[in-house]
């Protein structure tokens, strides 16, 4: 019994002993101070490439295709930094490889919503349904597009929220852009009574219009007659812009101008209202 303990103690000894433990303390701070260096050496590296493209190629390029491009070389130098500096802690990638091909379909399972968002991502660049700086709509969500990364579209909203819309949403779904081309119709519906001389209002809405330089003479602005409704009539104002980016700000001052002009030259500008006519009823074959 005391030659097995002795032999139980001194296995142990020479795994747990102040020694061994010592010396495994001291390699595995080594490696891990390898693999940190490791990982600053390569993130400094991606600085450096990061300083030579902007001076090189952003002149160059366009903004979406840099930015596009940035991102691929960032996240390359980026991968290999981490692999090399888990080999470097002692973790062998290929068993993990290994390891995680085993649970694969678990993972892939658990990812595909990333690995979806990446695809998408890169459709985006190619497809080009917009680009860096652009005004957009995307499901009701309006703003200008600040950053197309390989999970998200980053669209900074009229009221400062930035916002970030996953890939697959943008790529299926349908996406308005406002500064696609290089101009934009902006159009401003009223309703006037159906006894005003029509005439007389489109003067009044397109000299609105004739003196701003904001708007385009060739497509010539026009008024155009929309509905005929049972109490009012709808016209609509339509004018082009010279700076597609100023829709929101020009397309609120032109109501207020428009309602403003109306107002002050007398055209009545009606409620939803119903009539009641009053109706004499008689009664056949009564008795007065």
């Amino acid at each position: 019994m005391t030659s097995y303990t002795s032999a139980i103690s001194e296995r142990l000894e020479n795994f747990l002993g102040p020694q061994v433990v010592g010396q495994l303390l001291t390699e595995w701070t080594i490696k891990l101070v390898v693999a940190l260096v490791i990982l600053i050496v390569f993130y400094t590296l991606w600085r450096i490439v990061q300083g030579l493209m902007r001076a090189t190629f952003r002149r160059k390029m366009d903004e979406t295709s840099f930015s596009f491009l940035e991102t691929i070389v960032k996240f390359a130098l980026l991968t290999i930094g981490f692999i090399t500096a888990l080999d470097s802690a002692g973790i062998k990638t290929s068993a993990l490889l290994t390891s995680l091909g085993i649970v694969g379909l678990t993972i892939g399972f658990a990812a595909r919503d990333a690995l979806s968002n990446l695809i998408s991502g890169i459709l985006i660049f190619v497809d080009r349904p917009f680009v860096l700086g652009d005004l957009v709509e995307i499901e009701g969500v309006y703003g200008r597009v600040e950053r197309i990364t390989l999970r998200s579209t980053r669209v900074v909203t009229s009221d400062g929220r930035m916002l970030a819309v996953p890939n697959t949403q943008v790529i299926n779904k349908t996406v308005a852009s406002y500064t696609n081309f290089p101009h934009l119709r902006i159009d401003v519906k009223v309703t006037v009574g159906v006894l005003e001389d029509l005439d007389h209002i489109r003067g009044l809405l397109l000299a609105l219009v004739q003196d701003d330089p904001a708007y385009m003479t060739s497509p010539a602005p026009r008024v155009v007659v929309t509905e005929l409704n049972d109490y009012n009539v709808a016209v609509e104002l339509q004018a082009w812009l010279d700076d597609e980016k100023r829709h929101v700000e020009k397309r609120f001052e032109l109501r207020e101008k428009a309602f403003k002009t109306l107002n002050q030259a007398g055209v009545e500008l009606p409620f939803e209202t119903l009539k009641l006519q009053p109706l004499d009823v008689t009664l056949v074959g009564s008795k007065s």
